[in-house]
Protein backbone atom coordinates (compact mmCIF):
# COMPACT_ATOMS: atom_id res chain seq x y z
CA UNK A 1 0.00 0.00 0.00
CA UNK A 2 1.30 2.84 -1.20
CA UNK A 3 0.30 6.85 0.07
CA UNK A 4 0.70 10.45 -1.57
CA UNK A 5 2.24 13.16 0.35
CA UNK A 6 -0.20 15.96 0.91
CA UNK A 7 1.66 19.54 0.18
CA UNK A 8 0.55 22.45 2.63
CA UNK A 9 0.87 26.43 2.40
CA UNK A 10 2.43 28.39 4.67
CA UNK A 11 5.94 28.65 6.80
CA UNK A 12 7.20 25.75 8.93
CA UNK A 13 9.14 26.60 12.16
CA UNK A 14 12.59 24.66 12.45
CA UNK A 15 10.72 22.96 15.08
CA UNK A 16 8.00 21.81 12.91
CA UNK A 17 10.18 20.79 10.47
CA UNK A 18 12.52 18.73 12.36
CA UNK A 19 9.53 16.93 13.71
CA UNK A 20 8.49 16.06 10.43
CA UNK A 21 11.44 14.51 9.36
CA UNK A 22 11.73 12.68 12.52
CA UNK A 23 8.44 11.15 12.13
CA UNK A 24 9.24 10.15 8.23
CA UNK A 25 12.28 8.30 8.90
CA UNK A 26 10.52 6.51 11.79
CA UNK A 27 8.11 5.65 9.09
CA UNK A 28 10.89 4.60 6.63
CA UNK A 29 12.24 2.27 9.56
CA UNK A 30 8.81 0.63 10.47
CA UNK A 31 8.04 0.24 6.52
CA UNK A 32 11.19 -1.52 5.83
CA UNK A 33 10.52 -4.10 9.17
CA UNK A 34 7.15 -4.73 8.44
CA UNK A 35 8.17 -5.65 4.56
CA UNK A 36 11.30 -7.51 5.94
CA UNK A 37 9.16 -9.40 8.36
CA UNK A 38 5.59 -9.52 6.51
CA UNK A 39 7.13 -10.92 3.23
CA UNK A 40 5.43 -8.39 1.12
CA UNK A 41 6.15 -4.55 0.29
CA UNK A 42 4.22 -2.84 2.48
CA UNK A 43 4.60 1.38 3.62
CA UNK A 44 3.03 3.57 6.29
CA UNK A 45 3.40 7.15 6.72
CA UNK A 46 2.76 8.06 10.05
CA UNK A 47 3.51 11.46 9.40
CA UNK A 48 0.05 11.62 6.89
CA UNK A 49 -2.10 10.99 9.82
CA UNK A 50 -5.25 8.35 10.47
CA UNK A 51 -6.08 6.51 6.97
CA UNK A 52 -9.21 3.84 6.74
CA UNK A 53 -11.47 1.81 4.46
CA UNK A 54 -15.21 1.00 4.91
CA UNK A 55 -14.94 -3.23 4.70
CA UNK A 56 -18.48 -3.31 4.91
CA UNK A 57 -20.97 -0.36 6.34
CA UNK A 58 -20.58 -1.93 9.82
CA UNK A 59 -16.81 -2.85 9.55
CA UNK A 60 -13.50 -0.12 8.98
CA UNK A 61 -10.00 -1.32 8.95
CA UNK A 62 -7.28 1.29 9.50
CA UNK A 63 -4.29 2.98 11.39
CA UNK A 64 -4.04 3.94 14.43
CA UNK A 65 -5.43 6.75 16.11
CA UNK A 66 -3.09 9.84 16.65
CA UNK A 67 -4.57 12.42 19.01
CA UNK A 68 -8.13 13.16 20.81
CA UNK A 69 -9.39 15.03 17.31
CA UNK A 70 -9.36 11.31 15.79
CA UNK A 71 -11.96 10.33 17.51
CA UNK A 72 -13.90 12.97 16.57
CA UNK A 73 -13.49 11.89 12.85
CA UNK A 74 -14.46 8.75 13.43
CA UNK A 75 -17.62 9.60 15.33
CA UNK A 76 -18.75 11.62 12.35
CA UNK A 77 -19.04 8.46 10.18
CA UNK A 78 -20.71 6.65 13.12
CA UNK A 79 -18.33 4.15 14.55
CA UNK A 80 -19.41 3.29 17.91
CA UNK A 81 -16.34 1.12 19.09
CA UNK A 82 -12.58 1.91 18.57
CA UNK A 83 -11.12 -1.59 19.01
CA UNK A 84 -6.84 -1.26 19.41
CA UNK A 85 -4.53 -4.04 18.91
CA UNK A 86 -2.03 -2.03 19.66
CA UNK A 87 1.17 -2.89 22.38
CA UNK A 88 2.29 0.00 24.62
CA UNK A 89 5.77 -0.51 22.33
CA UNK A 90 3.73 0.50 19.27
CA UNK A 91 2.24 3.46 20.95
CA UNK A 92 5.74 4.29 22.47
CA UNK A 93 7.85 4.07 19.03
CA UNK A 94 5.28 6.66 17.22
CA UNK A 95 4.59 8.70 20.66
CA UNK A 96 0.82 7.95 20.88
CA UNK A 97 -0.80 9.26 24.25
CA UNK A 98 -3.49 6.80 24.41
CA UNK A 99 -4.24 8.21 26.87
CA UNK A 100 -5.44 11.17 26.40
CA UNK A 101 -7.26 9.39 23.38
CA UNK A 102 -8.97 6.81 25.50
CA UNK A 103 -10.00 9.38 28.81
CA UNK A 104 -11.26 12.18 25.75
CA UNK A 105 -13.75 9.21 24.27
CA UNK A 106 -14.72 8.13 27.80
CA UNK A 107 -15.98 11.94 27.81
CA UNK A 108 -17.70 11.82 24.85
CA UNK A 109 -19.95 9.11 26.38
CA UNK A 110 -21.09 7.90 22.92
CA UNK A 111 -18.45 5.98 21.56
CA UNK A 112 -16.12 3.28 23.26
CA UNK A 113 -12.37 2.50 23.07
CA UNK A 114 -11.25 -0.96 23.76
CA UNK A 115 -7.80 -2.59 23.55
CA UNK A 116 -7.12 -6.40 22.62
CA UNK A 117 -2.98 -6.31 22.08
CA UNK A 118 -1.40 -8.67 19.47
CA UNK A 119 2.01 -8.58 18.94
CA UNK A 120 3.16 -6.62 15.77
CA UNK A 121 4.73 -8.38 12.94
CA UNK A 122 4.46 -12.06 14.74
CA UNK A 123 2.18 -14.50 12.39
CA UNK A 124 2.06 -16.68 15.76
CA UNK A 125 1.09 -14.42 18.91
CA UNK A 126 -2.02 -13.36 16.43
CA UNK A 127 -2.92 -17.21 15.60
CA UNK A 128 -2.55 -17.81 19.68
CA UNK A 129 -4.51 -14.83 20.23
CA UNK A 130 -7.46 -14.31 17.23
CA UNK A 131 -9.66 -16.61 19.20
CA UNK A 132 -9.61 -13.83 22.44
CA UNK A 133 -9.72 -10.89 20.76
CA UNK A 134 -12.59 -11.77 18.36
CA UNK A 135 -14.71 -13.09 21.29
CA UNK A 136 -13.94 -9.06 22.50
CA UNK A 137 -14.92 -7.87 19.69
CA UNK A 138 -18.32 -9.53 19.07
CA UNK A 139 -18.79 -8.28 22.78
CA UNK A 140 -17.74 -4.86 21.80
CA UNK A 141 -20.36 -5.12 18.87
CA UNK A 142 -22.97 -6.70 20.73
CA UNK A 143 -22.84 -3.67 23.54
CA UNK A 144 -22.27 -0.50 20.84
CA UNK A 145 -23.96 -2.08 17.54
CA UNK A 146 -22.97 0.72 15.06
CA UNK A 147 -19.77 1.02 13.13
CA UNK A 148 -16.41 -0.73 14.36
CA UNK A 149 -13.28 0.83 13.28
CA UNK A 150 -10.58 -2.09 14.07
CA UNK A 151 -7.14 -0.73 13.53
CA UNK A 152 -3.49 -1.89 14.45
CA UNK A 153 -0.81 0.35 13.94
CA UNK A 154 -0.51 0.88 9.79
CA UNK A 155 -3.84 -1.32 9.12
CA UNK A 156 -2.18 -3.63 7.13
CA UNK A 157 -1.36 -6.78 9.02
CA UNK A 158 -2.96 -7.28 12.57
CA UNK A 159 -6.36 -5.04 11.87
CA UNK A 160 -7.35 -6.56 8.43
CA UNK A 161 -6.48 -10.28 10.09
CA UNK A 162 -8.80 -9.57 13.09
CA UNK A 163 -12.07 -7.93 10.52
CA UNK A 164 -11.13 -11.58 8.16
CA UNK A 165 -11.54 -13.99 11.20
CA UNK A 166 -14.44 -12.78 12.04
CA UNK A 167 -16.10 -12.00 9.06
CA UNK A 168 -15.16 -15.88 8.65
CA UNK A 169 -15.99 -16.67 12.16
CA UNK A 170 -19.12 -14.99 12.99
CA UNK A 171 -20.67 -13.29 10.13
CA UNK A 172 -20.62 -16.53 7.98
CA UNK A 173 -18.04 -15.72 5.11
CA UNK A 174 -16.21 -18.10 3.31
CA UNK A 175 -12.41 -17.40 3.53
CA UNK A 176 -11.64 -16.68 0.59
CA UNK A 177 -14.48 -14.79 -0.04
CA UNK A 178 -13.73 -12.53 2.90
CA UNK A 179 -10.38 -11.79 1.48
CA UNK A 180 -11.67 -11.14 -1.68
CA UNK A 181 -14.09 -8.08 -0.52
CA UNK A 182 -11.36 -6.73 2.19
CA UNK A 183 -8.44 -6.55 -0.83
CA UNK A 184 -11.10 -4.80 -2.91
CA UNK A 185 -11.48 -2.07 -0.36
CA UNK A 186 -8.14 -1.69 1.21
CA UNK A 187 -4.61 -3.42 0.05
CA UNK A 188 -2.89 -5.18 2.90
CA UNK A 189 -1.58 -8.10 4.07
CA UNK A 190 -3.30 -10.09 6.62
CA UNK A 191 -2.11 -13.31 8.01
CA UNK A 192 -4.03 -16.12 6.49
CA UNK A 193 -2.08 -18.95 7.63
CA UNK A 194 -2.57 -17.91 11.33
CA UNK A 195 -6.38 -17.16 10.60
CA UNK A 196 -6.62 -20.85 9.61
CA UNK A 197 -3.97 -22.38 11.79
CA UNK A 198 -6.53 -20.21 14.70
CA UNK A 199 -9.60 -22.15 13.07
CA UNK A 200 -8.34 -25.69 13.53
CA UNK A 201 -7.20 -25.15 17.05
CA UNK A 202 -10.62 -24.36 17.76
CA UNK A 203 -12.32 -27.23 16.33
CA UNK A 204 -9.22 -30.04 16.97
CA UNK A 205 -7.73 -28.93 19.92
CA UNK A 206 -3.51 -28.05 19.89
CA UNK A 207 -1.14 -30.70 19.71
CA UNK A 208 2.77 -30.36 19.78
CA UNK A 209 5.70 -31.91 18.52
CA UNK A 210 9.46 -31.26 18.99
CA UNK A 211 11.81 -29.29 16.95
CA UNK A 212 15.55 -29.24 16.42
CA UNK A 213 17.55 -26.12 14.70
CA UNK A 214 20.89 -26.62 14.10
CA UNK A 215 23.61 -24.52 13.50
CA UNK A 216 26.94 -25.64 12.00
CA UNK A 217 30.29 -23.94 12.99
CA UNK A 218 32.61 -23.51 15.59
CA UNK A 219 34.14 -20.21 14.26
CA UNK A 220 31.64 -17.77 15.74
CA UNK A 221 30.54 -16.18 19.30
CA UNK A 222 26.99 -16.18 19.31
CA UNK A 223 24.28 -18.10 17.71
CA UNK A 224 20.80 -17.06 18.03
CA UNK A 225 17.63 -17.38 16.21
CA UNK A 226 14.37 -15.11 16.29
CA UNK A 227 10.90 -15.74 14.55
CA UNK A 228 9.43 -18.97 15.13
CA UNK A 229 6.36 -18.32 18.24
CA UNK A 230 8.37 -15.95 19.52
CA UNK A 231 8.10 -13.24 17.31
CA UNK A 232 10.43 -11.09 15.24
CA UNK A 233 11.30 -8.81 18.26
CA UNK A 234 12.55 -11.46 20.35
CA UNK A 235 15.55 -14.10 20.53
CA UNK A 236 16.58 -17.63 21.86
CA UNK A 237 20.07 -18.47 21.75
CA UNK A 238 21.63 -21.84 20.47
CA UNK A 239 23.34 -23.91 22.92
CA UNK A 240 26.96 -24.86 21.53
CA UNK A 241 27.88 -28.75 21.30
CA UNK A 242 31.47 -28.72 21.61
CA UNK A 243 31.76 -32.53 20.49
CA UNK A 244 30.11 -31.83 17.68
CA UNK A 245 30.76 -28.16 16.75
CA UNK A 246 27.23 -27.68 16.26
CA UNK A 247 24.50 -24.81 18.01
CA UNK A 248 21.42 -26.34 19.02
CA UNK A 249 17.90 -25.51 19.74
CA UNK A 250 15.32 -27.96 21.14
CA UNK A 251 11.99 -26.51 21.18
CA UNK A 252 8.45 -27.83 21.44
CA UNK A 253 5.85 -26.18 19.24
CA UNK A 254 2.12 -26.33 18.14
CA UNK A 255 1.20 -27.71 14.85
CA UNK A 256 1.99 -25.12 11.85
CA UNK A 257 4.34 -23.71 9.67
CA UNK A 258 6.63 -21.01 11.76
CA UNK A 259 9.28 -19.02 9.95
CA UNK A 260 12.53 -18.16 11.12
CA UNK A 261 16.11 -16.37 11.13
CA UNK A 262 19.16 -17.13 12.22
CA UNK A 263 21.62 -14.42 13.82
CA UNK A 264 24.87 -15.15 13.92
CA UNK A 265 27.31 -13.11 15.94
CA UNK A 266 24.90 -10.53 15.58
CA UNK A 267 24.32 -10.80 12.09
CA UNK A 268 21.22 -12.14 10.73
CA UNK A 269 21.17 -15.26 7.77
CA UNK A 270 19.69 -18.24 6.60
CA UNK A 271 20.67 -22.01 7.11
CA UNK A 272 21.12 -22.86 3.38
CA UNK A 273 21.13 -26.43 5.05
CA UNK A 274 17.37 -26.11 6.15
CA UNK A 275 13.82 -25.42 4.17
CA UNK A 276 13.68 -21.71 2.99
CA UNK A 277 10.91 -19.39 1.90
CA UNK A 278 11.00 -18.03 -1.80
CA UNK A 279 11.65 -14.87 -2.04
CA UNK A 280 9.26 -11.95 -1.75
CA UNK A 281 9.14 -8.91 -4.32
CA UNK A 282 12.19 -7.37 -2.04
CA UNK A 283 14.20 -10.29 -2.14
CA UNK A 284 13.97 -11.41 1.27
CA UNK A 285 13.87 -15.16 2.60
CA UNK A 286 13.46 -16.79 5.91
CA UNK A 287 14.19 -20.40 6.87
CA UNK A 288 11.11 -22.33 7.63
CA UNK A 289 9.77 -24.83 9.08
CA UNK A 290 6.41 -27.58 9.13
CA UNK A 291 5.64 -29.42 12.20
CA UNK A 292 3.17 -31.73 12.24
CA UNK A 293 1.79 -33.74 15.87
CA UNK A 294 2.61 -37.26 15.79
CA UNK A 295 -0.38 -37.83 18.48
CA UNK A 296 -3.26 -36.94 15.94
CA UNK A 297 -5.65 -39.60 14.52
CA UNK A 298 -5.90 -39.94 10.99
CA UNK A 299 -9.77 -38.26 11.52
CA UNK A 300 -8.35 -34.86 13.24
CA UNK A 301 -5.19 -34.82 10.79
CA UNK A 302 -7.83 -34.79 7.60
CA UNK A 303 -9.62 -32.52 8.99
CA UNK A 304 -7.16 -29.98 10.33
CA UNK A 305 -5.91 -30.39 6.45
CA UNK A 306 -9.15 -29.44 5.19
CA UNK A 307 -9.30 -26.49 7.43
CA UNK A 308 -5.16 -25.54 6.72
CA UNK A 309 -6.87 -25.78 2.77
CA UNK A 310 -6.70 -22.38 0.09
CA UNK A 311 -10.49 -22.44 -0.39
CA UNK A 312 -11.59 -23.21 3.72
CA UNK A 313 -15.34 -23.10 4.67
CA UNK A 314 -17.00 -23.79 7.76
CA UNK A 315 -19.61 -26.57 8.15
CA UNK A 316 -22.76 -25.73 10.44
CA UNK A 317 -21.52 -27.41 13.11
CA UNK A 318 -17.99 -26.28 12.68
CA UNK A 319 -19.30 -22.42 13.09
CA UNK A 320 -21.52 -23.52 16.34
CA UNK A 321 -18.15 -25.24 17.77
CA UNK A 322 -16.81 -21.29 16.85
CA UNK A 323 -19.34 -19.56 18.19
CA UNK A 324 -19.41 -21.80 21.41
CA UNK A 325 -15.73 -21.44 21.83
CA UNK A 326 -15.45 -17.81 21.26
CA UNK A 327 -18.59 -17.22 23.99
CA UNK A 328 -16.51 -19.24 26.60
CA UNK A 329 -13.44 -17.09 26.23
CA UNK A 330 -12.42 -15.01 28.76
CA UNK A 331 -13.11 -11.63 28.47
CA UNK A 332 -9.63 -10.67 29.82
Amino acid sequence: MSMDFQAYSGSTSSAQTDGVEVEEEKSEIYSTNMTEAMGAVLTYRHELGMNYNFIRPDIIVGSCLQTPADVDKLRRIGVKTIFCLQQNSDLEYFSVDIGAIQEYAKQCGDIEHRRAEIRDFDAFDLRMRLPIVVSKLCNCIRRNGGVTYIHCTAGLGRAPAVALAYMFWVQGYKLSEAHDLLQSKRSCFPKLESIKSATADMITGLATNLVTLNWDGDDCSSVEVSGLDIGWGQRIPLKFDEGQGRWTLERELVEGRYEYKYIVDDEWTCNNYEMVTSPNSDGHVNNYVQIYSGQTDAETQELRQRLMSDDVDLTKEERLMIRDFLDTCDDV
